[in-house]
């Protein structure tokens, strides 16, 4: 069921997305060469006591996976698209990291991700984070009320298929309130003019992940978690909570 928000709620949304914020600047702050995964998830959690916030990653156990979620972030590190564990590996120069995050605060939940590379990088490595960056913004463009679900994928799916990358099979965003995932799904994939209608009130993440090969296959690693690009390509993702309002999308997780 699809839930449409007051503006009273934007804004307790609009709280949390301010801790998921924070925890991705701090977060991307501490990922240099050398430093271990779990410090970048003890830098998240640090966060989250400070602003008496939880995460709802944390814990969290849909129907496939084989274990709860053991960790406050997800950090994937470059053939690794999403749900990536933070452990005891260490970053390395020129690694392509994702951080995906979420914050439960007084009812509400925010949810984003950003990309990026440590150290200078690469010239392929940042086109592709470049460009799935411009994807969701894109995507969060055409998110208006009288627009349909599909022009918001088709935004997505066409910024990463015209720079010759693929989509992770099956990727795409979500409705976001009172739980992380809720109605409607967001495909990273769709045609213009087609879907549900968009309304004031809708609230959604919206999430490109972009894949350099142009590939779409992807596989779960035998951790059960973590979905790696089949062929071992590097893989970038972005995310935004956001509402649509009478005015054009807010971004309810914007610094």
């Amino acid at each position: 069921m699809v839930t449409y928000r007051s503006p009273r709620e934007w804004e307790r949304m609009r709280d949390a997305g301010r801790v998921v914020a924070r925890i991705l600047r701090d977060v991307s702050k501490a990922a240099e060469a050398g430093v271990p995964l779990r410090e970048l998830d003890a830098v998240a959690a640090r966060v989250l006591r400070e602003e008496r916030a939880t995460s709802p990653f944390l814990h969290y156990k849909p129907s496939w996976a084989p274990y709860p979620y053991p960790a406050n972030i997800c950090v994937s590190i470059n053939e690794v698209v999403v749900h990536g564990i933070p452990d005891g590996r260490v970053l390395r120069e020129g690694d392509l990291v994702t951080v995906d995050c979420g914050a439960r605060l007084n009812g509400y939940c925010g949810d984003a991700a950003v990309s990026f590379m440590v150290g200078t990088g690469d010239e392929a490595g940042v086109r592709l984070v470049e460009t799935t960056r411009v994807a969701l913004e894109r995507a969060i463009d055409r998110a208006v009320p009288g627009n349909r679900l599909g022009d918001v994928s088709a935004a997505v799916e066409e910024t990463a298929r015209n720079a010759g990358y693929g989509i992770a099979d099956g990727s795409g965003g979500h409705g976001i309130g009172t739980e992380m995932h809720e109605d409607p799904p967001v495909p990273n994939t769709g045609r213009r003019g087609r879907g549900m209608r968009l309304r004031e009130g809708l609230t959604i993440a919206i999430e490109p992940l972009v894949t350099e090969s142009g590939r779409d296959a992807t596989v779960t690693l035998d951790d059960g978690w973590s979905v790696a690009t089949r062929d071992g390509s590097r893989a970038a993702h972005f995310e935004h909570s956001i509402v649509i309002t009478g005015d054009g999308p807010v971004v309810l997780t914007a610094p």
